[in-house]
């Protein structure tokens, strides 16, 4: 067998920073064109390939290509993490685990299962990492959307090899408080728009967050300043005041009520010369843990299952009518950051599981 944790070591090698990714793609393109059990289209620096077997079901199998900046510290070993290193059983480097591991387990399917039991679609997409606009998976949602069809996906986002179920919802919002301009030696003449940032700010800090449980699976909102922008000079009260909020909703909320829910928050804070607007929204995405697959996947393989808490492209693929969930190697909670890093285990794990889902005959299952 192919030593995955190598292979996802030569991935982290070929850089692929978001927008960055063509290098990496051409790669894929050339390795997944000699395959002959695959059909494989490329839009852009979207890669798909596909079997066309007529089997039964169709499971889509999907990962970014991108990561985020490569970082350079002299801290670090090499004084980078662009550059993978493998010591013992564990792989350093940027994208090891987001999601260059997902991307290799993919890889090594498709190379590998030349006959499996369901049709396959590997979904391999740029600019994860980035603004929701710049999405591979909205370039082919609008170019070709056929090659989006299936029965049902898996992400390869880092989960350590366990089920992150669905994911919430995310939105920004942005907050202008309206102040007037004074001298700061008869502020009283004015109305510091900073000042007024108090109350909202301690109703932010105050908030307790609902932890709603679907499917069993319990999810657990949040709402946080994140940037705040204001002043003028240092001997003048500020006029005006931006304050930008970023919130994560449940499953169980649509993006309207997730908007209504902080507009009722913030209301006793803002008056008819405020402004609340939202900058950017993206669904949440619900469990879909009853598909056949899913529950395959779990009780095979006795995996624990749990709300994702983030947001992640099962809300794309949702969106499009394909249940979705994420499933792939890595510890989620040191990506994007300087040590990230892969264990051998979790990858092969991983693998495993996948391997067996698409390899073993169905039966009638519905």
């Amino acid at each position: 067998m192919t030593d995955l944790l190598a292979l996802t070591a030569d991935l982290v090698n070929r850089t692929s920073v978001s927008f960055e990714e063509a290098e990496l793609v051409d790669w894929l393109e050339a390795e997944l064109g000699t395959l002959g059990h695959l059909e494989v289209d490329r839009v852009g620096d979207n890669l798909v390939a596909r079997t066309q077997l007529g089997r039964q079901e169709r499971l889509i199998l999907a990962g970014h290509t991108d990561t985020v900046p490569v970082v350079v510290d002299p801290s670090l070993v090499g004084g980078t993490n662009g550059v993978a290193r493998i010591v013992g059983q564990t792989l350093w480097g940027v994208g090891s685990a987001d999601m260059k591991g997902g991307l290799a387990c993919f890889l090594e399917i498709a190379r590998t299962v030349t006959q499996p039991a369901i049709d396959l679609t590997f979904v391999f997409y740029a600019r994860e990492e980035v603004a929701q606009q710049h999405n591979g998976l909205n370039e082919l949602a609008a170019k070709r959307p056929d090659l989006l069809e299936g029965d049902c996906a898996i992400l390869g986002e880092p989960t350590d090899g366990a089920i992150e179920a669905g994911c919430q919802g995310a939105m920004r919002f942005e907050v202008v408080l309206a102040g007037a301009r004074a001298h700061t030696a008869r502020p009283w003449m004015g109305r510091n728009a900073i000042h007024r940032l108090s109350g909202l700010l301690e109703t932010l800090g105050a908030y307790e967050a609902r932890k709603p449980t679907i499917d069993g699976c319990t999810y657990r909102e949040s709402i946080q300043a994140v940037h705040v922008e204001g002043g003028v000079a240092g001997n003048v009260v500020p006029d005006s005041v931006t304050l930008r909020i970023h919130h994560r909703f449940a499953p169980d909320r649509s993006l309207s009520e997730a908007e209504e829910s902080v507009r009722e928050l913030l209301a006793p804070h803002l008056d008819n010369l405020d402004q609340l607007r939202v900058i950017d929204r993206s669904p949440a995405c619900p469990p879909s843990l009853d598909h056949p697959l899913f529950q395959r996947l779990k009780d095979e393989n006795s995996l624990e299952v749990r709300a994702k808490l983030g947001w992640t492209d099962v809300a794309r693929f949702a969106q499009l009518g394909v249940p979705a969930t994420n499933f792939g190697s890595g510890d989620p909670t040191i990506a994007h950051t300087p040590n990230e890093h892969l264990h051998r285990e979790s990858i092969e794990r991983t693998f495993a599981a996948i391997k067996s889902l698409v390899s073993q005959p169905l039966g009638d299952r519905r």
